[in-house]
């Protein structure tokens, strides 16, 4: 495709350029993000009634009591085979994103969802428990698709000046998901006995929700150009996003600068990314970045949240309400004693004001970061790789949290706080500031920190024609 400068503009608005990209956000939140949140919190709130279930089951079909070992054994893998549908759809996500579209993929997701619903929904009255654990596990495909394409789509939608303001619509949905699951899950709600099969395939709600508003809104600006090549379709959706012709202009030149770069290079394989010396900074990045959010100490939280305030000295039947407090910000501290009567309640404040700092920090920048640090090519294979490494970190402090407490008790979050201040080094001293930069200028700040000085001659010179031709294009636009 021939490359054709437009106008730029000449200045730079901080708000929404038009209510078509917030609707837009909202849309694939609920289907994305949301349901993961959803999903991690309301498996909490129906535990004893499915371990009377499980028992019930397994008396009935075998004639004898279910062993307590094989009650928890069961149980665990109810709980965590959530995690391994999770990272095969983080497996998957980015090639869906590649042959369905972002949007397309999103669509799609949500029949794995309802499809997972439904199995979850009927396990009880037809008394098979092995359907609840084959619907957990297609909910965790959903929701490791649903976080590897959402991201994607909005870091291609938002202009440069706005994806960090859009980055948190990510972490608004996810901790919107797991406060709203904490709610449904009450008591009083659809946490009754009587009701826990209809809360679990509860999460096809978002799913038809998703299917409902989604196809009203226009695909991937950047996928239509660089990917399909439609420059018309992209030039549809950019207008209904932007609405202004200056807003518009200004991105269609920042796709089309970029696609010409690319110079047709199809999307990457996620092996390739590890052979690319191009982006060896960049993927280290997500690597770490990816990890230290997992491993920050916010999924020990959200996994044991009931078992830490019963420690703290939060009475029982308090603890569910409390725990809602832990939906609405965002994750960490839990150092208790039982000295004085107001010591429990100063550690439930600690575990608050951890939650608030991650949901402004590490939970809502590090899904969107991605986005930022690799160019159209490279970025659905980022995807993969951040995805992969996110799950198997979830899975990972999930099964090694009770035996950090077991040998560090009251110290267990000691551990969170060296990986913290390790990842926050590493940030200061390797990430440069993306704000208000395209792709292809993040691109180049990562360029010294991929080649060194010691830059072979024809790597070097190659480098320095594209950068030339770059600053060409841009001069003369």
């Amino acid at each position: 495709m021939e490359y054709q400068p437009l106008l730029r503009g000449s200045s730079t608005h901080s708000k929404f350029p038009s209510w078509t990209l917030f609707l837009a956000v909202c849309a694939v939140g609920i289907g994305g993000t949301f349901q993961y949140g959803y999903n991690v919190s309301i498996i909490n709130a129906p535990t004893q009634h499915i371990h009377r279930f499980l028992n019930e089951t397994w008396t009935s079909r075998y004639h004898k009591e279910l062993n307590p070992d094989l009650l928890t054994f069961l149980w665990s893998v109810i709980a965590s085979v959530f995690s391994l549908g999770g990272l095969c759809g983080a497996l998957i996500g980015g090639s869906m994103a590649i042959r369905l579209g972002r949007k397309g993929a999103l669509l799609m997701n949500n029949i794995i969802a309802i499809l997972a619903s439904i199995l979850m929904g009927i396990s009880f009255p037809t008394g098979l428990f092995e359907l609840l654990i084959a619907g957990r596990f297609l909910i965790g495909i959903n929701s490791g698709i649903g976080i590897c394409v959402q991201p994607l789509y909005i870091g291609e939608v938002a202009p440069k000046h706005l994806r960090g303001g859009m980055a948190m619509g990510t972490s608004i949905f996810l901790t919107g998901g797991i406060l709203t699951g904490q709610i449904i899950g009450l008591r009083e709600l659809l946490g009754g006995e009587s009701y826990w099969p209809l809360l679990l395939s509860s999460s096809c709600l978002p799913a038809f929700a998703q299917l409902l508003f989604l196809p009203w809104f226009p695909e991937s600006p950047r996928y239509l150009l660089i990917d399909r090549g439609d420059e018309l379709s992209c030039a549809k959706a950019l207008k209904r996003f932007h609405g202004s012709s200056e807003e518009y202009q200004r991105e269609m030149e920042d796709i089309q600068r970029e696609c010409f770069a690319l110079h047709g290079e199809k999307p990457k394989k996620p092996w390739q990314l590890f052979t690319d010396r191009g982006v060896r900074w960049q993927l280290i990045t997500v690597i770490v970045m990816t990890m230290g959010q997992q491993l920050s100490g916010i999924n020990a939280i959200y996994f044991y949240a009931t078992y830490i305030f019963e420690q703290a000295g939060i009475s029982a039947e308090k603890i569910p309400y409390v725990t809602l407090g832990t939906g609405a910000c965002e994750c960490l501290t839990a150092l208790t004693c039982e000295l004085y009567s107001w010591v429990p309640y100063v550690g439930m404040t600690s575990v608050f004001a951890f939650i608030l700092s991650f949901g402004l920090g590490p939970g809502g920048i590090t899904n969107t970061l991605i986005a930022e640090l690799f160019i159209q090519s490279s970025r659905p294979a980022a995807y993969m790789i951040g995805g992969t490494i996110s799950w198997i970190s979830f899975f990972t402090i999930g099964m090694l949290f009770p035996f950090i407490v077991t040998g560090l008790k009251q110290y267990c979050f000691l551990v969170f706080l060296l990986e913290c201040s390790s990842v926050a080094a590493f940030i200061f001293l390797v990430i440069p500031e993306t704000k208000n930069k395209s792709f292809l200028e993040i691109k180049k700040e990562f360029h010294k920190l991929n080649f060194g000085r010691n830059t072979k001659k024809k790597e070097t010179e190659l480098y320095e024609r594209r950068q030339l031709r770059d600053e060409f294009l841009k001069n003369s636009v």
